[in-house]
């Protein structure tokens, strides 16, 4: 089962094969997304060693969206051994999100 998700807008997609799901997660997305995708995979009567390979929207987009979603594809290609790919179709040994832009760090106040 090929996995493609994209997390860089506030609704994140998830497609398990050819069935898309949508979600708001608003501010839990790192609370609740593996869950979300458990229970998608649930849905469809498949486990998390069915999934042979993994798509990631890798960027421009949210910073926060993208690193959560960065962070939890990287760790499920290498824990289930399988490939992992951007959204250009370029495989990967880890995904690095692409911000679109310099990231906007504040100044210390002192």
């Amino acid at each position: 089962m090929k996995l493609y998700l994209d997390t860089s807008t506030p609704e994140t997609t998830l497609r398990l094969d050819d069935q898309e799901y949508r979600y708001t997660f608003a501010n839990d997305l790192a609370e609740k997304l593996l869950q979300f995708i458990q229970d998608k995979l649930a849905d469809n009567d498949k486990t998390w060693s069915d999934i042979t390979e993994i798509t990631f929207m890798s960027g421009p987009g949210s910073f926060t969206g993208l690193r959560i979603g960065a962070s939890i594809v990287n760790t499920l290609a290498h824990e289930l051994n399988i490939p992992l790919y951007d959204h250009h179709g370029v495989k990967h040994p880890i995904i690095i999100p692409d911000y679109g832009r310099p990231a906007n760090i504040s100044k210390p106040k002192k």
